[in-house]
């Protein structure tokens, strides 16, 4: 797939042993972020989408810090000697992330330099406390004393007045200052009030912006009168934000609400000071923020790169990507909006976000409106703060119907927004459950039971992304709809599974975790392992998010030995080694990074056919292959069994994924990334999708269509074997 010739010297041609077996989990992910990062340099995007990218890189980062670098810290301080897949010790770990973070902050300190000297040549200025001067001045100045001087509280810092609490992604100037009417030395903290902005914008057309911590710089003279600033320091803290949950704990709404609370106090994980701090102020800043135990920063520029995403808010449609809008399912419009009738004519399969989310919002609130539906079941991971779905099932509830959701309160950093829709649910008359309490339903199932003559009949949506109408607009997931009985059976005992821990047996269509999900899984490995050594066609095509479970890997480098050929686009973390003779050969990876963020989970068998577009095995899934996914949560796999939507998933979404050169990224052997470069014809999977139109469920009616291009997995096969 990559254009980039092998040389003599290239890692794939060494032997087996030459480096580790597995890619370390927390590298990986660091790996992924600066591909993120990378994407504001690249100039095929519109400036103010650059900005974008970096501010995603920054507010990765800080997360990154927050949950897995707390974790590793956590297991240091506690001399927990447990080694990762690839042998390293938490303290190791620890270190190789330190460089890692370091140079990839050093990066985005660099690219901030680039963009901001062309935000400028574009009319949108970030002023320096330097270049604040005439009107610009008079205007700030009145700002400051009116709008932001009220709402600071600047604290001494002396024996009477002990270090205040920072606060998780707290922002603060400490300032050593000089009384002069004596000489008296004094030393204050001014923290950011976390509700207000961190720029402030100037009125008019031209955008001009500065900082706040600029600001009281600049004006250090009105916050303290009478003295003189011998020196003054903006910092920064990350605490660790993770919830450990206590299996004991005898009611979980009470629990979470506690945890969260506690989160907020979290031990400082990272202290970022901007470069330059005076050592007798960062001195202070690491005795009364625990720096012998955090991971210290010293940045040369911003600090809180994810703040930037203010900018980027701008009215400058001439700076961002051309507005996309996307596309009501065809199918669903071809039965006059009924839902219901279109899924009962075939199974439904939805690309977002080119094709909208309203649709599965469609499909609830007809459910919620329609006089036969007796029954509701969702299951809700993350919802967002403005849910059309919870809106849905709180009027279907008020409606007299039988509703049932499925809350997720360990769904990391939306515990709190999950509690409220809880809430908001059982005053509606919702049965609210909390599922498991070690493990997280990570599911997106919604379930609708209609009573249509004498029987009931059960239509499902199956979802590879959340239900959360913002992500759906920039996340690309399937929805699968259908009425298949057998479907809707399995679909009942997995909420059965989770409200009242019945196990699914005799599941007939679907594959559930934590219980059989990895199984199944190698179970079809095998099959293609066997297809290979009795001389078959036998491949393997897999797309996900991470790729981390030990027990996949090896036998994915065991089904290459076999001679089969494995495809995999992994867009974030990768621990499989790909290109290494004898081991994994016959395994490539790659990495899809873009306008859109590539969530969907696809993956494909060759089953032993010479065509595979008509006779592969393929599935859908809302899990990664990670040990969590299989072990600790409630996840599905579930196979596409109708020849059009099996086309239309296999041979458009994964074709597309495999040919992309504009935007893909292939992983080396030795851990580098490296950019696909494009090729006669370039071709971005993006753009691909966003004018054409998908098959939304009427393959049968657009195959013939011209306006439809003809995707082929085997063509593309074929092009790439030559």
């Amino acid at each position: 797939m990559s254009s980039r010739p092998q040389t003599a010297s290239d890692p794939a041609d060494s032997a087996v042993g030459a480096g580790p077996r597995y890619f370390n989990r927390e590298l990986s992910w660091l790996a992924f972020n600066r591909r993120v990062m990378e994407e504001a340099c690249n100039t095929a995007h519109p400036l103010l989408e650059r900005l974008r990218f970096l501010s995603i890189s920054g507010s990765n980062l800080d997360e990154f810090f927050m949950v897995r670098v707390a974790g590793l810290k956590g297991q240091q301080m506690q001399e927990v000697e447990a080694h990762s897949a690839d042998g390293l010790t938490p303290a190791q770990q620890l270190a190789a992330i330190v460089d890692e973070a370091s140079e990839l902050v050093d990066s985005q300190q660099a690219v901030w330099n680039d963009i901001v000297g062309e935000l400028d040549e574009r009319g949108i200025e970030v002023l320096d406390a330097d270049e604040i001067a005439g009107p610009v001045a008079e205007w700030i100045e009145d700002h400051f004393r009116t709008q932001i001087f009220p709402i600071l509280t600047p604290q001494a810092l002396d024996p009477a007045h002990p270090f205040p609490f920072i606060p998780n992604k707290g922002l603060s100037v400490i300032f050593d200052l000089v009384r002069r009417s004596d000489g008296e030395p004094i030393r204050e903290l001014v923290l950011l009030p976390p509700a207000s902005p961190r720029f402030v914008r100037m009125p008019g057309d031209n955008a001009c912006y500065v900082t706040v911590e600029t600001l009281l710089k600049r004006f250090s003279t009105l916050l303290f009168p009478g003295y003189e600033v011998k020196g003054a320091a903006t910092f920064r803290v990350l605490r660790d934000s993770d919830i450990e949950l206590e299996e004991e704990a005898e009611d979980l709404v009470l629990y979470f609400r506690s945890a969260i609370k506690r989160r907020r106090r979290g031990r400082v994980i990272r202290l970022e000071m901007e470069e330059g701090i005076h050592p007798e102020l960062e001195a202070v800043l690491k005795e009364e923020l625990g720096g012998s135990e955090a991971l210290l920063t010293e940045t040369g520029g911003f600090l809180g790169i994810g703040d930037l995403a203010m900018i980027v808010e701008e009215d400058r449609p001439d700076l961002k990507f051309p507005p996309f809008s996307p596309r009501f399912p065809e199918r669903v419009r071809d039965f006059g909006g009924d839902c219901f009738a279109a899924i009962r004519a075939k199974d439904i399969i939805v690309h977002h976000p080119y094709e909208t989310f309203d649709v599965v919002l469609a499909f609830l609130k007809q459910a919620a409106s329609d006089p036969d539906v007796v029954a509701i079941k969702q299951t809700l991971y993350r919802a967002g703060k403005q849910s059309a779905v919870i809106q849905a099932l709180i009027a279907a509830a008020e409606a007299g119907k039988s509703v049932t959701a499925v809350v997720e309160l360990k769904a990391r950093f939306d515990e709190e927004q999950n509690l409220y829709w809880a809430s908001a649910l059982e005053r509606a008359g919702v049965q609210v459950i909390y599922g498991f309490t070690t493990w997280k339903t990570h599911a997106k199932v919604s379930m609708v039971v209609r009573r249509e003559g004498d029987e009931f009949r059960t239509y499902c949506h199956f979802g590879t992304g959340n239900y959360h109408p913002v992500t759906a607009r920039i996340y690309t997931d399937l929805s699968f709809f259908t009425a298949d009985p057998a479907m809707g059976r399995d679909a009942a005992k997995i909420f059965n599974y989770v409200t009242g821990y019945v196990e699914p047996e005799g599941l007939e269509r679907l594959t559930v975790s934590p219980r059989h999900l990895r199984e199944r899984l190698i179970e079809l490995v095998d099959a293609e392992i066997a297809n290979a050594l009795a001389g078959k066609p036998s491949a393997i095509w897999a797309k996900m998010n991470s790729l981390v479970d030990p027990t996949m890997i090896d036998k994915l480098y065991e089904a290459s030995n076999a001679g089969v050929e494995i495809d995999l686009i992994v867009r974030g973390i990768c621990c499989l080694r790909p290109g290494i003779a004898g081991m994994s050969e016959n395994i490539s990876v790659k990495s899809v990074v873009g306008r859109f963020l590539e969530h969907s989970r696809i993956w494909a068998f060759g089953n032993g056919e010479a065509l595979p577009n008509d006779g592969a095995k393929l599935f859908i899934s809302s899990a990664d292959w990670m040990p969590r996914n299989f072990d600790r949560r409630v996840e599905f796999m579930l196979p596409i069994l109708n020849h059009t939507v099996h086309d239309q998933v296999l041979d458009q979404v994964m074709v597309a994924n495999l040919i992309d050169d504009e935007q893909s990224w292939e992983l080396e052997s030795d851990g580098r990334y490296v950019r696909e470069v494009p090729g006669r014809k370039p071709f971005n999977l993006h753009r691909y999708f966003m004018t054409n139109p998908s098959l939304s469920g009427r393959g049968a009616a657009l195959a013939k269509s011209v306006a439809v291009p003809k995707l082929s997995l085997r063509r593309w096969r074929a092009e790439r074997n030559g």
